[in-house]
């Protein structure tokens, strides 16, 4: 079978679907996608998806309600569901397992962070920082979203089907956020990777001070950012953009292949290098 390369790589490098091998005193690997065990951590729980238990935290607080969840993983429930969440803040946080989890309302700030691996439903709204620090899974918000949607999230599916706040997938890693409607100003910030699917309008300063990473946009852009261009969509990008969104029931308002497409421009890369006329320039 032939394989699509372009200039002696691949196409998917263009979208940032490739390994890299990162080096530094600091870095450690920890797992590779060549490993033939499960990628789990040694503590996670071995759950039932079929075993289902309901919390009515109309009384709990946020401590007692994601005390109650871990106790419920360990026992192999793994499908809970959470009554009465009353917006409260920092739930469902630090759920580093598989997991079927369900808020029957809406949530406040920093609604399940730092996540590694369960799929979770919120039926109503979320505060600042849903998800933030993200890892892997998929997060399915059926209302609107504050500012900060995705913040620094590393892997996963982070979507919402109404509108987002500004500064969503500020200081992006990975993953996918995927917004059904509108998204404020400054989205995209300091993005290092990952991509960014915004069905409706962008408030100003979109991509700002992006490094790499991608951000389609559906609706009218008010402005970019420092440093953020247009790009040149690929048939392997129209090809995984619409995959993408008919996993979460979702269409581009005139088909994936008029969505916007907007990339690093790079002229930040080399900053420090630059003369203070240069500077002047790109900023």
């Amino acid at each position: 079978m032939a394989e699509l390369k372009v200039s002696g790589q691949h196409r998917s490098y263009q979208m940032g679907m490739h390994e890299e091998t990162l080096a530094g005193r600091t870095y450690r690997t920890f797992f590779t996608s060549q490993e033939t065990d499960r990628l789990a951590y040694s503590w996670s729980c071995d759950v039932d998806l079929e075993k289902r238990r309901v919390i009515d935290a109309q009384e709990l607080t946020a401590q007692e309600v994601n005390r109650q969840i871990k106790d419920l993983m360990g026992k192999g429930f793994g499908h809970i569901v959470v009554q009465n969440p009353n917006a409260q803040h920092s739930l469902g946080t630090c759920i580093l397992n598989r997991l079927k989890l369900e808020f029957e309302g809406s949530l406040g700030y920093f609604g399940v962070g730092l996540i590694d691996g369960p799929n979770v439903r919120i039926r109503g709204r979320v505060g600042w920082s849903c998800a933030e620090n993200m890892m892997a899974g998929v997060v399915v918000v059926e209302k609107n979203a504050g500012s900060c949607f995705g913040a620094a999230i590393r892997g996963g599916d982070l979507v919402c089907l109404g509108d987002v706040g500004s500064r969503t997938g500020i200081n992006m890693k990975g993953g996918t956020i995927l917004v059904k409607g509108r998204t404020g100003m400054l989205s995209g910030f300091m993005m290092q990777r990952g991509r960014m699917i915004i069905l409706g309008d962008a408030d100003e300063n979109l991509g700002d001070s992006m490094y790499d990473g991608v951000i389609y946009v559906g609706g009218e852009i008010k402005s970019l950012g420092i440093d953020a261009v247009l790009g040149e969509m690929t048939e392997l990008e129209a090809q995984w953009l619409a995959a993408k969104l008919k996993r979460y029931g979702m269409e581009a308002p005139n088909g994936v292949e008029k969505l916007q497409k907007i990339v690093a421009g790079k002229q930040l890369w080399n900053y420090d290098n630059l003369e203070p006329t240069e500077k002047k320039i790109v900023l």
